[in-house]
């Protein structure tokens, strides 16, 4: 029930961007339950789930190179981008998971849009106020998992 598959890309990127690899477990079962080929009706590709857009901006962040659709199927190519991504959001919210967690889902304008008018704290403590059902739900999936992965293999 709490896969560890691609291992060696989700240790090697997440000790990169400096992320616990079973949160980064826990994403990828939320986003895609471990399938690669996944494709989003939103059009969210991949292990992470990212979109072209934001994939595109972190690859030109860290590498330099512009990446296309279809490189989001590859799992290394995946899980680079989503978790410097990831990483890029917590450095945004003072590494406050649970608000980068919302902002994974829910997109960044929505959060900053939220705690601006007091609909979130800006700690993240209230996710049952999230405006968003299924966000509040992904919150409370990754969270749970992240939790099992913890207990299961630390």
């Amino acid at each position: 029930m709490y896969p560890t598959k691609y291992s060696e890309y989700v240790e090697k990127y997440s000790e990169e961007n400096g992320i616990d690899k079973y949160l980064v477990y826990a994403i990828i079962k939320a986003e895609s339950n471990f399938d690669p080929n996944v494709k989003s009706n939103a059009d969210a590709r991949g292990l992470m789930q990212l979109m072209e857009e934001t994939a595109v901006e972190r690859s030109n962040a860290i590498e330099g190179t512009e990446i296309e659709a279809y490189d989001l199927y590859d799992p290394e190519t995946n899980i680079k981008l989503g978790t410097s991504y990831f990483a890029y959001l917590l450095g945004l919210y003072d590494d406050n998971i649970v608000l980068a967690i919302i902002a994974y889902n829910a997109g960044l304008g929505n959060v900053e849009q939220w705690i601006k008018d007091g609909v979130i704290k800006a700690d993240g403590s209230d996710i049952e106020n999230i405006p968003y059902k299924e966000t509040e739900n992904y919150v409370r999936k990754i969270l749970r998992d992240y939790q099992m992965y913890l207990k299961l293999y630390e």
